[in-house]
């Protein structure tokens, strides 16, 4: 399967650059996978697709304001890097560029709180820091760093809280989960009250969810480590949805990725954490999940193909011809997706 057959052609005014002033004004587009259909409601509208016993499930990660901008200590050379996983301690594994003007021991500054010493370098803009400083490192990031918006978005962000979900918990994403950025705490107050139960996952989005495929054929593309974890609480509500046939919907790719990963090593859910580099594409059989919400991807991009192998390509590529059409809002702080109507399959 070729990455082309993936593309798509998207007018640049589609392409959302800020966030609606309230966050479930957004549109859903609907996909019914049993008829092959798909329908167009607001996104407040998603409580109808839920049922008492359903589970919702929400990555609960929280982006760090990861993009710092520093200079070489010896030749004052601007520097530009992305926080992207912590590895050990105070060693980060960072995106950063121009890399030709760094080499392992250069020293960059980011001001008197921060600064970095490159101790391993690698192809395609990756290199490991040791940050050194006094204090709480998030605290400091908080002040020097800003969010690191997708390069798409050319718009200043006047309110950060906006690049993250209203859950957010644990700091450790260089990216945010973003299909989440759709709830707020009344609706989901209202969906709770419905009976559905709300419970979380975490995955630190990092390199593998938004770095490009860059191959012909995509079974040549490899992921990037991502952390995740399940606790105990989640892992018996999903154990019991599962085996009373409720729906188990996740809140985007991310999430996604997390629950099929699990139930793939361990056959079901259990409470654990580690890392995965799991590419879900066409031809893969989801074992975890029954229905998905999610937004609008970028043209030839692995998300794109995870919802793809949910849905189906053609299906999918036909939504996305009609929401242009209707000029739905895409990517970040665009509309959103529900994809429901998949059974179990054994």
């Amino acid at each position: 399967m070729k990455t082309e057959d993936f593309n798509y052609e998207l007018p640049e005014v589609l392409i959302a650059q800020n966030p609606l002033e309230k966050r479930s004004d957004s549109r859903l587009l609907v996909i019914d996978k049993a008829t092959q259909t798909c329908s167009h409601q607001s996104f407040t509208d998603i409580i109808n697709y839920l049922n008492k016993g359903d589970v919702l499930v929400l990555n609960n990660t929280k982006v760090i304001p990861a993009r710092l901008i520093g200079a070489k200590i010896d030749t004052k050379a601007q520097i530009e890097i992305l926080l992207l996983k912590n590895i050990s301690n105070n060693e980060w594994e960072c995106l950063a560029r121009p890399t030709k003007r760094l080499k392992v021991g250069s020293l960059i500054s980011f001001g008197e709180q921060l600064t970095a010493q490159v101790t391993a370098k690698y192809k395609a803009g990756i290199i490991h820091v040791n940050l050194v400083y006094q204090g709480n490192l998030y605290q400091i990031l908080d002040n020097i760093g800003t969010m690191p918006l997708p390069p798409y978005i050319h718009q200043k962000l006047t309110d950060q809280s906006r690049y993250q979900t209203v859950y957010a918990k644990y700091f450790g994403s260089a990216a945010a989960p973003t299909a989440g950025f759709h709830f707020t705490e009344e609706l989901l107050k209202n969906i709770a009250k419905k009976g559905v139960i709300i419970t979380y996952v975490t995955l630190h989005v990092g390199l593998g969810t938004f770095r490009p495929v860059q191959v012909a054929d995509i079974k040549d593309h490899e992921m990037h480590e991502e952390y995740y974890e399940m606790n105990d609480e989640t892992a018996l509500i999903l154990n019991n949805a599962k085996a009373k046939r409720k729906q188990i919907v996740a809140v985007g790719t991310t999430t996604t990725r997390t629950l099929e990963t699990i139930i793939n090593e361990h056959q079901q859910f259990i409470a654990t954490q580690g890392t995965t580099k799991i590419f879900i594409y066409p031809g893969y059989q989801f074992k975890a999940i029954t229905s998905l919400i999610t937004n609008f991807h970028l043209p030839k991009s692995t998300l794109l193909m995870l919802v793809s192998a949910f849905a189906g390509r053609e299906l999918i590529l036909a939504a996305y011809q009609e929401a242009i059409k209707l000029k739905y809002r895409f990517y970040s702080f665009g509309d959103a997706m529900l994809i429901e109507g998949a059974d179990y399959e054994n």
